[in-house]
């Protein structure tokens, strides 16, 4: 059985310069796949609202289906750090609430790390689930659960203030006791002043080469959401298509007669 990596494995791998993979994944056989690829890291996000349950954002998604979600990638993977995102309301009403909360993904779902998003703002809060062993990966900049406040998906720090708000973010989380943090949706130049400063690994998302890693959804990269397509996901695959070419053969044999066949039949 091979060696699940860890958070120190993570570390490790930004002091010795080797860049980090992540990507998501929400069930058994993308995970299995992953993991089999040799895949660093598997987040299991909330983004599993908007490409895999069809809900507009990720903000509906509850700590149940984060839960649900997180066993069948588990049970998938033998080397991968599973980290499992802390959904909207799960972590920003109290300390004891997101202490619970990131318990319960840890033992009811089994993940190795929680992931929650926010900055200073939320800097007690981490420093609170890091203090009862519980490792936190922080995620600043464009932060999806902070959609109405921001008017939508839009790049942040491009501005001065803002600029000054992700650095000042970035060292709140790593003082906070965060082992790595998400740079989602930055310009690239900023997202390298803050990897070069922070001794924690960077993943950028729409944030530039210069990140110590990358996150992407799976959904994206292979084709198969057509909601959206931000300018920061790659296409690495076209699989809409051969599913879809596959369910219309399909379709089209059982309603000729073709299928079932009789190499497919009993006697």
């Amino acid at each position: 059985m091979k060696k699940r990596k860890t958070i120190l494995d993570i570390a490790g791998m930004k002091n010795s310069g080797e860049k980090i993979s992540v990507l998501t994944a929400y069930d058994y056989p993308f995970a299995q796949l992953m993991d089999q690829a040799g895949i660093d890291v598997i987040l299991v996000g909330d983004s599993v609202g908007s490409v895999f349950s069809g809900y507009e954002n990720t903000l509906p998604v509850t700590l149940e289906e984060m839960i649900y979600h997180t066993r069948p990638v588990i049970r998938a993977t033998e080397q991968a750090l599973i980290v499992t995102d802390m959904p909207f309301m799960s972590y920003q009403v109290d300390l004891s609430d997101a202490r619970r909360n990131a318990g319960r993904l840890i033992k009811e779902a089994s993940a190795q790390a929680v992931k929650l998003e926010g900055g200073e703002n939320l800097a007690e809060t981490i420093a609170a689930i890091t203090a009862i062993d519980i490792p936190v990966m922080a995620h600043i900049g464009l932060t999806p659960q902070s959609i109405h406040r921001m008017g939508g998906f839009k790049v942040q720090g491009r501005q001065d203030a803002q600029a000054e708000q992700i650095m000042a973010d970035a060292r709140a989380v790593e003082d906070a006791g965060a082992f790595a943090v998400v740079l989602e949706g930055i310009p690239a130049r900023l997202a390298a002043q803050v990897s070069q400063e922070l001794s924690i690994p960077t993943i950028g998302i729409g944030a530039g080469v210069d990140c110590d890693g990358q996150v992407l959804v799976i959904h994206d990269i292979l084709g198969l959401c057509d909601k959206y397509s931000p300018k920061f996901v790659k296409r690495f695959a076209d699989v809409r298509q051969t599913i879809s070419e596959g369910i219309s053969s399909y379709i089209n044999e059982v309603k000729t007669g073709v299928f079932p066949g009789e190499e497919h039949s009993f006697k």
